[in-house]
């Protein structure tokens, strides 16, 4: 977690101290993106797009945000909500009465604001042989997911739903295969029309970005027995309404704009629905795709999430107090791109909120 305390750097040429924590952590790239009362007030790009070509990243690549993705489904799900097309409470046997007897009973009658905040009792592991076939790939996205649930809804919950928070893709899979049956129109149609277009995120899209066997774009990378490899690679879609979404670090900034404006001015939706999106229950710190967490730095209440593939890392933070995010993302997993990115973060919070 950011500790801005430890982030002082020595030089106030940001790129320098970027590619100084880059080069610490082993990184093929690290890009960071600052907002600051509505704009995007800084973004440095440092590193390579793929280990082995010398082509540079830059401030305008794309990046896999991993399970930054919920906050986006947890939005979508909200939109339908105030037009009426679902409520917080909508269960799953509502929406899939045909699943009744096929499903575990305690799922019957989880709500969809129980799936949003992790506490469905939906396991965090999905069923191996569910698990297997969704990499097989068979069929639409749509039918994919399909299948895939009612796998994960045939084995008895993890927890009792309602008791504990259990953070579970599958949860979220769920949520996106909900939002398929009551519009008729694919989880990716719809995050693309309601959401990416009108926030204008054009460089958004699913699963790894760039062409395949090309270097338009940064590759991930999985680093084994000390060896950064470069890899294209995804998760199943059959998950992507947990985690399979790609965009540029400017479009990240700004769905974190809409996210902190919302609260006072609204937008796509209204300011108390935002407010929802961000408020964990009672007891928790995880809302609607959100961790919440306070921070002096932020003057109250931050939120946060990351987000990783296995071969990606991002993070967000946003302090809507202060009207301050930043993003920061890594074309690799692990502890060290973790500790990279947030070291990266702490270093832009206090450049911009203790000048």
């Amino acid at each position: 977690m950011v500790n801005v305390s430890s982030a002082s750097t020595a030089s106030n040429d940001m790129t320098q101290a970027i590619e100084a924590i880059r080069k610490w952590h082993d990184l093929p790239a690290l890009a960071v993106a600052v907002m600051n009362d509505g704009r995007i007030c800084d973004r440095v790009a440092v590193g390579i797009r793929k280990l082995g070509d010398p082509t540079p990243v830059t401030t305008n690549d794309m990046f896999h945000i991993g399970s930054a993705t919920k906050s986006m489904t947890a939005t979508l799900t909200a939109m339908l909500i105030e037009e009426g097309k679902l409520r917080w409470n909508t269960t799953i046997a509502d929406v899939f009465p045909e699943l009744k007897g096929r499903m575990d009973k305690q799922y019957e009658a989880v709500t969809v604001e129980r799936l949003l905040t992790h506490r469905g009792g939906v396991p965090g592991a999905p069923p191996a042989a569910a698990w297997k076939r969704a990499w097989e790939q068979q069929g639409t996205p749509t039918q994919q997911r399909y299948e895939f649930i009612p796998a994960v809804l045939a084995q008895s919950p993890e927890a009792p739903p309602g008791t504990k928070m259990i953070y579970s893709n599958q949860g979220y899979a769920i949520v996106g295969a909900m939002l398929e049956k009551i519009t008729g129109t694919p989880w990716e149609t719809l995050i693309t029309e309601r959401l990416f277009k009108p926030l204008h995120m054009d460089s958004a899209g699913f699963g790894p970005p760039g062409t395949i066997g090309g270097v338009d774009q940064p590759w991930g990378h999985i680093r084994k027995l000390g060896i950064n490899m470069p890899v294209q690679e995804d998760n199943p879609p059959a998950i992507a309404p947990a985690g399979r979404v790609h965009c540029s670090l400017d479009d990240l900034a700004r769905f974190t704009i809409f996210q902190m404006e919302g609260e006072r001015t609204g937008g796509l939706l209204k300011p108390e629905t935002f407010r929802k999106l961000h408020t964990p229950p009672a007891g928790g710190d995880y809302a609607c795709g959100w961790v919440v967490a306070k921070r002096g730095w932020a003057g109250g209440n931050a939120l946060t999430h990351s987000g990783s593939n296995t071969m990606w890392y991002v993070v967000m933070w946003l302090a809507p107090e202060k009207n301050f995010s930043v993003v920061v993302g890594t074309n690799i997993a692990g502890p060290d791109a973790e500790q990279g990115c947030d070291e990266v973060a702490a270093a832009m919070i206090k450049n911009w909120l203790e000048k």
